[in-house]
């Protein structure tokens, strides 16, 4: 290779990494976390489920487990149709090859993920435009250090759909396109979140007062855009749900009205301040507060922010995920303080700052490690069916019945996690008595003990978190959480070898 060959190599080389280096960076990690912890939750259930019935069932609706387990609340099917369209041709080449559905599910996550990093990607373009190379460095590494928002961004929540558009929506608010970030804040509000609602309303009035927009042009965008988003999803969901139907206002209904939502459990008001932002922002969470007394340029982006997580505080019922689209704009604030104390590191005080900054970045690095490790061992149901799959065809199993419980099903198994020739069910309101009438070849199931059944093996599943004195200073409890059974009248089931239960 001749020298000049070699300069151009180099050349193009540092100009991808310039422009793509962040984002593979960032696309690495997601898909380190979407390959270790391929299997999905009950949040992410109506649309994991929906996407395999969009891939696998298509025009036959009368198939899609909807229509047979709806959940508590009705959900748009527009993201999942999204991502199945744009993941169909690979998905297509699996089927002809006849790979197991698990690889259909890692291929429609690592779609939803591209789509997420592809929006941050655009808000973080208009950061470097905005605050510099060094603030931009800063916000993708700060990004890469945390745990849950790489994590998420492959799992299909209502919530990640709307975080796509809300990433645009900073991009186009950096940019000063105030038609477009209100255009997409409706959307997700519309669409996927209608909580989404209490993010547009502080950003809409930082773009009215700072004269961003005029009263008359926000309300006509408003009004067109939401008639047009509710329009839309009217049509699609109404099709797919076989009744009139705008899936986020049966939602807003639920949730706000009734208040339905402290079902599933209550947190103090200071609950997101105190627990969720530290988990998710580690070093970041400091740091966002020290950026906004640093750049003044900051408050007009950081006050709609957390103004958004203050009026979300109000509902009782709270999760990390709901306020997830709050947390780019603190890493960003955060990334503005990283980049000024490395800057003014040679300084007295400032190297203090920077030795502190250096030290909470190797504790968040440790955090971010053991929150992946609680959350590889949080899907013991989809561990133990793959499991009983193995064992089962490498003994050729006949009869493979197999009843899933709520509880399994709830921890990491959806359709799928199916194998053709296997048969399943997911019978609910069983009583443990009635096991025995029942002809299934193999349960699953979260009590040691079935009746007529006998317990093959159990899968260990993280139970909770212990502090000790002695290092390293904290361990991670495991305990058996899914057992599986073998129907006593197989006699056959039980000539092959199992791990046995404890």
């Amino acid at each position: 290779m001749t020298k000049g060959k070699l300069i151009n190599l180099k050349s193009c080389f540092s100009k991808f990494l310039y422009n793509f280096g962040w984002d593979l960076l960032l696309g690495l990690i997601a898909s380190f976390y979407l390959i270790m912890v391929p299997y999905t939750k009950v949040e992410e259930s109506f649309n994991v489920q929906a996407m395999h019935d969009l891939l696998y069932h298509r025009r036959h609706i009368d198939r899609y487990d909807h229509l047979e387990f709806p959940g508590v609340v009705p959900r748009t099917f527009t993201g999942a149709i999204i991502v199945s369209i744009l993941a169909s041709p690979v998905i297509a080449m699996m089927q002809l090859f006849h790979a197991a559905k698990i690889y259909s599910l890692l291929t429609v996550r690592l779609v939803l993920g591209c789509l997420v990093l592809s929006a941050l990607r655009f808000f973080r373009i208009q950061v470097r435009r905005k605050f510099g190379l060094h603030v931009e460095a800063f916000f993708a590494i700060l990004t890469a250090m945390q745990f849950h928002l790489l994590f998420y961004s492959t799992r299909p929540l209502p919530n990640i759909f709307a975080f796509v558009l809300v990433n645009l929506a900073y991009g186009f608010w950096f940019e000063g396109n105030a038609t477009s970030t209100l255009k997409c804040l409706i959307a997700a509000t519309a669409i996927f979140r209608c909580d989404t609602v209490l993010l547009l309303l502080p950003i809409a009035i930082e773009l009215f007062l700072s004269k961003s927009i005029s009263l008359s042009q926000s309300i006509k965008c408003c009004v067109n855009t939401a008639v047009l988003c509710i329009g839309f999803t009217l049509l699609v969901d109404s099709i797919f749900w076989q009744r009139i139907l705008w899936p986020e206002l049966e939602v807003f209904w639920f949730n706000s009205v009734l208040n339905r939502s402290s079902e599933w459990g209550t947190h103090a008001f200071h609950w997101y301040f105190t627990s969720a932002l530290p988990r998710s922002l580690l070093v970041a969470y400091p740091l966002s507060l020290l950026g906004v007394l640093l750049d003044r340029r900051m408050i007009r982006y950081f006050a709609p922010v957390f103004s958004f997580v203050l009026l979300y505080s109000k509902l009782p019922h709270k999760e990390l995920r709901f306020i997830i689209g709050s947390v780019p704009i603190f890493n960003l604030s955060a990334a503005i303080a990283a980049s000024r104390v490395y800057n003014n590191q040679r300084k007295n005080i400032w190297r203090l700052l920077f030795l502190m900054m250096l030290g909470s970045v190797l504790v968040s690095l440790g955090c971010s490690a053991i929150m992946f490790m609680a959350s590889y061992d949080n899907y013991p149901g989809g561990y133990a069916l793959n499991a009983l799959h193995q064992i089962g065809d490498s003994r050729h199993l006949p009869a493979k019945m197999v009843h899933i419980d709520s509880f399994t099903a709830m921890n990491g198994i959806s359709r799928f996690s199916e194998e053709y020739p296997w048969r399943y069910s997911k019978e609910e309101g069983l009583a443990l008595g009635e096991y025995r009438d029942k002809n299934f070849t193999f349960v699953l199931n979260e009590l040691p003990f079935v009746d007529g059944y006998k317990c093959l093996f159990a899968v260990n599943g993280f139970s909770r978190a212990l502090l000790h004195s002695r290092f390293p200073p904290f361990s991670l409890l495991k305990e058996p959480k899914v057992f599986v059974h073998g129907n006593l009248r197989y006699q056959d089931i039980f000539l092959a070898s199992w791990p046995g239960c404890p």
